[in-house]
């Protein structure tokens, strides 16, 4: 029998670093799950991304049992680690901090398939390439797709 669903929570993590305190206990204690069973279990499951901030998506149950499924990191998370930037351009229409090539928004964008909700290679690269572009992000070159 299939157990009755009482919500989702959505929370980002990083990698090998869930612990009780904010916002991961509050979340979960809330709710009624026990925290520290999973952030042990959390931590086993990442901790081979470690450091790297992770969305996680806990689906809890009436009988207090959740499950939980590890996103990959966001796009802008990993821009600014391609980038080696602190974070992205206060002003991104008229500052620029970085540039990138079409074959390393490829790579992001192959890496974040699972996660996105379009069906080619060439959207997601787009996809990724807007992201760039809000964060002041520079992407060089002519479009490899169509």
């Amino acid at each position: 029998m299939a157990k009755e669903v009482a919500g989702l929570i959505k929370l980002q993590i990083k990698g090998g670093a869930a612990n009780p305190s904010p916002p991961v206990g509050p979340a979960l204690g809330s709710k009624g799950i026990n925290i520290m069973d999973f952030c042990k279990a959390f931590n086993a499951r990442t901790q081979d991304k470690a450091g790297k901030v992770l969305p996680v998506v806990i689906t809890y149950y009436t009988d207090k049992s959740y499950d939980f499924v590890v996103k990959t990191p966001p796009v802008a998370v990993q821009l600014l680690e391609v980038t080696k930037q602190k974070s992205g351009s206060a002003q991104p229409n008229r500052k620029k901090v970085a540039k990138v090539t079409w074959d390393q928004v490829r790579a992001i964008a192959q890496d974040k398939m699972p996660d996105l909700n379009c069906f080619t290679i060439e959207s997601a690269m787009t996809l990724v390439a807007g992201t760039a572009r809000s964060m002041g992000i520079t992407v060089e070159g002519e479009f490899p797709g169509k």
